[in-house]
């Protein structure tokens, strides 16, 4: 079969630079049209310049990343360098991008690279907040029946908030976003909290990113050394869980993860749980489901299929 077609929109972040590893190491199931950047984990002019390290690093400076949206639809940009560091990619020591940026904002190149496609063929994979994803099907909603699937790293049910007591950073930083998104009627699969906290970077498990001997190898063991300490003293984990992984490998691994097609609204008032996914796990509502709701997976497959992908870079 040919590779499934991808955007990856995303704004690293350690665990979104492990995500476009595993992504470019794996051609033969995806090709990566582009990455879209935008402002999350830090602002804009620092994700963009942590993909183009990222893509250098995996030895792809012919990737094409777009600069997309610096703040949310309608709020102010809250950030996370209390996890990320004040680059968003602290840990290893990585030379400068030389790199250059693709041309045309990361919105106009989503909505272009959609409709040069047949209607079917793209995945939209967003690890970040979706100001991007949904500007662009506000601006473009003929784009919404061409896209073969959004599969997103947000959300949560059982483990609720990591930036507030009810909301899960990605969605909380753009809730009005994640709401255009998840009533946009793309198909769509969402990997949350309850499993991407099952992702653990163990020790062991960062053992055998560090033995890989690879310049990849030693920045990722680096990158989680660094964003583990964040989660152990906040969760008394054992290490980091690898958030944005979970999509890339869920696209190469379905069967890795099990989960439930569940209705999923966002809250976008309320000032108690503002970003909340309102998961009916359960179907106590009559609302029609729109997305596959992620809620385990095999982590011990997951890590195995992370290793050896890394391995090739």
């Amino acid at each position: 079969m040919a590779p499934r077609p991808i955007i990856i929109d995303t704004d690293p972040g350690q665990d979104d630079a492990v995500a476009i590893l595993l992504a470019l190491a794996s051609p033969e199931d995806l090709e990566v049209l582009a990455i879209t950047t935008v402002a999350g984990n830090v602002p804009l002019d620092l994700t963009t310049r942590n993909a183009r390290i990222v893509c250098e690093l995996a030895g792809r400076p012919d990737i094409a990343i777009h600069a997309g949206c610096d703040r949310p639809l309608a709020r102010k940009l809250v950030t996370a360098e209390h996890v990320h560091g004040k680059t968003g990619l602290d840990g290893p020591v990585l030379p400068e991008p030389t790199m250059p940026l693709a041309d045309g904002h990361a919105v106009d190149a989503i909505i272009d690279t959609v409709r040069a496609r047949p209607a079917g063929e793209v995945t939209i994979c967003p690890l970040g907040p979706l100001t991007n994803i949904a500007t662009a099907l506000t601006r473009a909603p003929d784009i919404a029946p061409k896209i073969r699937e959004i599969v997103l790293m947000g959300g949560a049910y059982f483990e609720v908030g990591n930036i507030t007591p009810t909301a899960e950073f990605n969605i909380y930083v753009d809730p009005e976003a994640a709401e255009i998104v998840f009533r946009s009627g793309v198909p769509l699969t969402v990997l949350p909290l309850d499993v991407t906290h099952k992702a653990l970077v163990t020790a062991p498990r960062n053992d055998a990113f560090r033995a890989l001997g690879s310049a990849v190898g030693h920045a990722v063991a680096e990158m989680t050394d660094f964003f583990e300490r964040f989660d152990k003293e906040k969760y008394g984990s054992q290490g980091a869980p690898l958030h944005d992984p979970c999509v890339i490998a869920h696209l190469l691994r379905p069967e890795t993860f099990s989960g439930r097609r569940i209705n999923v609204e966002i809250e976008t008032r309320s000032e108690l749980t503002l970003g909340m996914t309102v998961a009916d796990w359960w179907g106590v509502t009559d609302r029609a489901p729109n997305a596959h709701f992620i809620g385990d997976l095999d982590a011990d497959g997951f890590f195995s299929l992370l290793t050896e992908r890394l391995a090739r870079l």
